[in-house]
């Protein structure tokens, strides 16, 4: 059986884990307008708001900067990251530690730095180029390094799934105990999207919200969800009924349980969840990836122009 654990960013933990801020209970509005700019995670225009409000404060470009730095970070928009790298380069040019409001020691900023070359070189598909980043950010900040593997395990498992063809036939158990198969749920339909759920993950009890809307997103289009419990043992699928029982509202898209003797968290390489598949009619997997990734909604707009993503932080009930 493959433990699915709660899909944990961890950027964000690392490099705040160096910041040398402390509570202080005499922070001043510039310090609270900072802290409150760092912490923005809902849209770019609340991000927009809080850098207005901590400039007007005094605040530098280092920290807004950072700020707008980790709000792409944690919102795993790798385009967005890369846009920032001509101004992280020039910032580097006169970067001051005691400007700094995250990072401990310069070397942290000038991991972070290499950090991003290396994501704007994976935008551009030129593998050497993120290697020798990536690696030079390893060796810069070797205890950031948490921070900068998923990059690396994501190039590789894009490879792997380069490799995988789903079987829509195989027969899968739904929450009523009733069979179908990935073809029958798709129908006609172009794709299918996996949705892989743990009921022990926090993350996936807490975004239920954000499901429906994407199901609710895709059915406008014609393209079904389903969800997919990964551990198929019976308390498992016993408290995932008893969790979407509970909602207020049906849940959102069809349910099914992962196959015990072939599972399709194996061939998918599913080690966390909630992780999103994308698969089209023939079974090529198109995106296996976390649902926050814009790689998510690149694929969609290519089967289904118009399709967008929407509203996240939704009401889970």
């Amino acid at each position: 059986m493959i433990a699915l654990r709660s899909a944990a960013l961890v950027v964000c933990a690392c490099l705040l884990s160096a910041s040398p801020l402390v509570a202080d209970p005499s922070a001043t509005a510039l310090d609270e307008a900072v802290d409150a700019m760092l912490s923005v995670r809902e849209s770019p225009e609340k991000l927009d708001q809080a850098i207005e409000a901590a400039r007007k404060l005094g605040a530098g470009d280092q920290a807004v900067l950072e700020a707008r730095f980790l709000f792409h970070v944690d919102r795993h928009e790798d385009g967005k990251l890369a846009d920032l790298l001509p101004e992280m380069i020039e910032q580097s040019e006169r970067f001051e530690l005691a400007d700094s409001r995250i990072f401990a020691v310069e070397e942290d900023w000038q991991a972070v730095v290499e950090y991003v070359k290396s994501i704007a070189a994976l935008e551009k598909g030129d593998r050497a180029a993120f290697k020798k980043h990536i690696t030079e950010a390893f060796w810069l900040s070797p205890r950031q390094g948490a921070a900068f593997a998923p990059h690396i395990e994501r190039l590789r498992l894009a490879d792997a799934m380069k490799k995988v063809r789903i079987d829509g036939t195989l027969e899968l158990r739904d929450l009523g105990d009733r069979t179908t198969t990935l073809d029958a749920l798709r129908g006609k339909a172009p794709a299918l999207l996996l949705h892989f759920f743990s009921p022990w993950s926090r993350e996936c009890e807490e975004s239920i919200g954000d499901l429906r809307a994407v199901t609710a997103e895709l059915a406008e289009h014609g393209l079904p969800v389903v969800g997919i419990v990964g551990e198929g043992d019976e308390e498992t699928v016993a408290e995932t009924r008893g969790m979407l029982g509970a909602l207020d509202k049906p849940a959102p898209g069809t349910w099914v349980v992962d196959h015990p003797e072939e599972p399709l968290a194996r061939s998918l390489r599913i080690q966390s969840a909630p992780t999103m598949i994308l698969v089209d009619e023939e079974g090529r997997v198109l995106f296996n990836g976390h649902p926050s990734e814009e790689g998510l909604w690149d694929e969609l707009s290519k089967i289904a122009p118009g399709c967008s993503r929407p509203a996240i932080g939704g009401d889970g009930h």
